[in-house]
């Protein structure tokens, strides 16, 4: 599989991996996992929430018989499975492991195709799904300001938006939006593959989160009652998005930037609202389409918005997540709420914008991963914020399950476990 992305990517595979101390200030960042043991399929929009699971890797170092068999270091554990991303077809992956203020830094193969520049685990990427505890974040503040309760109605923020095909938003609550228990449809399901977004065809397709919400709604009649059960829908994040703007008056994208982005100081955080493009240094995003691949670095962010258009990097998740999960920033009662869950399976449990899972180590984690045209990202972090380990890849096509994702997957919870 290694020429799927043309000749050359083997010898991009060896590559180096860097020490640092953390920016002083630098809060945290975080990723996500297989089932036992494959992966929870994406929906075919590909911003479905994928469970990580663990299984211990075999070191195979060469000792003298006397000498025992070191255990692998959790950044050789990120490594090695950024390579195996990289043999598996992709066209680079980058990873990060941090440990108190101490982070280390992975990569494999390229960032851009046609250049052949190495993939640089300091450079932006889209984001995708992990741009929802940005989301649940804000809305946890506005309830610490009283300007909200989570238990309030969409109907009592969005009257009307909520009230087709038998969904009705004066039963649906904020908290079961984001905690995905609200029942609704996921609109992102009905992109279909070879449809304009896996096709990229209008980069620039204005699309209002009402319209989104309304696709969703028209997919089918309820299955369940609100509360009921857990059920993913990006539809969810997108309302949730619009009940920001309600009661701010904002743009989602800006209460975000003003209240988390500015404030923890991630230079290289972006939320786009409208504009396709990346700027500055980012990993170049590509698509594979039967035996073809495309460059989709530059895709409609507004398919995702308050779902899932962020761009960040691996050391502006560390910190946001080292905060959030710390208490810098959101007061106890919130942050209370924020890990508290409703349950997925067995070992895995949903929170507010945030997944709680049991590794196959015994090991608890908190993560999610996201998942957009062109990029596949994941992180995890312990419940102090100390253990932290991410990992990115620069080719999704909005389908889950592949080689690349459960390999590179995999090395990040072994990573994580050996921390």
């Amino acid at each position: 599989m290694l020429d799927v992305f043309g000749t050359g990517v083997a010898r991009d595979a060896g590559i180096a991996r860097d020490t640092e101390e953390a920016d002083a200030g630098g809060a945290a960042r975080r990723p996500l996992r297989p089932h036992k043991r494959g992966r929870r399929p994406l929906l075919t929009a590909g911003l479905t929430c994928l469970l990580l699971t663990a299984a211990a890797v075999q070191a195979n170092a060469a000792a003298r018989p006397s000498e025992s068999t070191a255990t692998p270091a959790p950044a050789d554990i990120l490594q090695a499975g950024a390579q195996q991303g990289v043999a598996d077809g992709y066209p680079g992956v980058i990873g990060m492991v941090r440990q108190g203020d101490t982070a280390q830094y992975v990569h494999a193969g390229v960032g851009d195709r046609g250049t052949r520049v190495p993939a640089d685990p300091k450079a932006t990427f889209r984001i995708g799904s992990n741009t929802k505890a940005f989301i649940s974040t804000v809305l946890l503040q506005l309830e610490g300001e009283q300007r909200l309760s989570l238990d309030d109605t969409v109907a009592r923020w969005l009257p009307g938006a909520v009230a087709a095909n038998g969904y009705d938003g004066s039963e649906i609550t904020i908290r079961q939006l984001l905690n995905h228990t609200s029942g609704l449809p996921d609109y992102l399901s009905a992109l279909q593959i070879n449809g304009p977004y896996f096709l990229n065809t209008n980069p620039r397709e204005v699309l209002p989160p009402q319209t989104l919400v309304d696709v969703g709604l028209g997919l089918h009649a309820p299955t369940s009652a609100p509360g009921e059960k857990f059920g993913y829908s990006n539809t969810n994040y997108v309302l949730a998005g619009m009940v920001i703007k309600a009661v701010t008056g904002a743009e989602p994208a800006a209460e975000v930037r003003r209240r988390i982005i500015e404030p923890l100081g991630l230079r290289d955080t972006t939320f786009p609202t409208a504009d396709p493009a990346l700027y500055g240094n980012y990993l170049h995003g590509y698509v594979i389409r039967a035996i073809l691949i495309s460059d989709a670095t530059v895709s409609n962010v507004q398919v995702t918005g308050s779902a899932g258009a962020m761009v960040s990097t691996m050391d502006d998740l560390a910190t946001f997540s080292r905060a959030l999960l710390t208490g810098k920033l959101l007061a106890p009662a919130q942050l209370a709420e924020l890990k508290t869950t409703v349950p997925v399976n067995a070992d895995v449990s949903y929170g507010l914008g945030l997944e709680h899972m049991r590794l196959d180590c015994g090991k608890w984690a908190w993560g999610h991963n996201g998942a957009v045209l062109g990029y596949f990202s994941e992180w995890l972090t312990s419940e102090d914020g100390s253990e932290q380990v991410l990992h990115a890849n620069n080719e999704f096509h909005l389908l889950g399950g592949t080689q690349g994702q459960a390999h590179t997957g995999k090395a990040m919870t072994d990573a994580f476990c050996a921390l």
